[in-house]
């Protein structure tokens, strides 16, 4: 698909993930239009463009997708919060976001979560590692708007032919820093990595990936990593010594993938069944 001479709108181009792909993309070849609601803190990489906006406001999202070949949208409340702070920019602004590509006629990779699918228990094993097709249990407010995210993906596919992938994203920071981290955690250059193979796809539908690098301690199992021809190059292996002790010490935390954020105002008595129409 690539064609460089189209612009590639990047939303969140402030937050930590933004920041690190803004310049590889440019370097990559690739004319950036950034936006975000903060300033954007660091040098605009050559050939790109920043704009300060709020994915609230729709017309401006519009404009600024104008003539790009693609979103990469990783805007929006990135940690939990409550259902009033999450509703307007993560789902008001996605609506813009989706809106804009059917415009455009552009394909959206959706910055999706972990968190979409966090009350699932961690597997003991191999066989019990999750695919991308397993049901959606969000663990909080911000990770139902990703579970919604994804559903608007699939219909705007089903119903607009608007292409997009969505990377379920593990723990993408420099390093692990907790022993859960050794299943989940995406390195910047594996990120990086992603977003050029997905604008390089020749076709890509309606797709899931596993956001994280090449980790034997995974959670997760087959996604569509063959639509865009992405393999991990990364992996958290080089940091057991140094994070694989830390554990948190809660059994909520522990027990499900989703970690910390399914504790969160946690109240149940009893653990919720594997199977979540289950009367146990």
């Amino acid at each position: 698909m690539t064609d460089k001479t189209r612009p590639v709108l990047l939303t969140g181009a402030s937050g930590n993930l933004g920041r690190a792909l803004a310049p590889a993309l440019a370097s990559a070849g690739y004319r950036l239009r950034l936006t975000d609601i903060a300033p954007f803190p660091d040098a605009v990489p050559d050939g790109s463009a920043f704009t300060k906006a709020d994915l609230n406001d729709g017309p401006t999202i519009l404009r600024l997708a104008e003539g790009c070949q693609a979103i990469l949208h990783f805007g929006g409340i990135s940690t939990e919060h409550p259902f009033e702070v999450v509703l307007g920019p993560n789902i008001r602004g996605l609506y813009h976001v989706y809106e804009a590509a059917r415009r455009e006629k552009a394909r959206v990779l959706f910055a999706s979560s972990n968190h979409a699918i966090g009350f699932h228990e961690r597997p003991s094993g191999n066989a019990e590692r999750l695919d991308a097709d397993c049901a959606f249990r969000p663990d909080s407010f911000y990770g139902l708007s990703k579970a919604y995210g994804e559903l608007m993906g699939r219909m705007y596919w089903d119903k607009h032919g608007v292409e997009n992938l969505n990377v379920r994203i593990g723990s993408s920071f420099p390093e692990p820093v907790d022993a859960r981290m050794l299943s989940t955690w995406l390195s910047y250059a594996d990120l990086a990595r992603m977003m050029e193979k997905f604008l390089e796809a020749p076709r890509i539908g309606h797709a899931v990936v596993w956001g994280a690098s090449n980790n034997p301690a995974t959670y997760w199992g087959k996604d569509h990593r063959d639509r865009i021809g992405w393999e991990p190059q990364d992996t958290a292996e080089e940091f057991r010594d140094k994070v694989g002790g830390k554990l948190s010490g809660d059994p909520v935390t522990e027990r499900y993938q989703g970690g910390g954020y399914t504790a969160m105002d946690y109240t149940r008595g009893t653990p919720s069944p594997k199977d979540a129409f289950s009367l146990d």
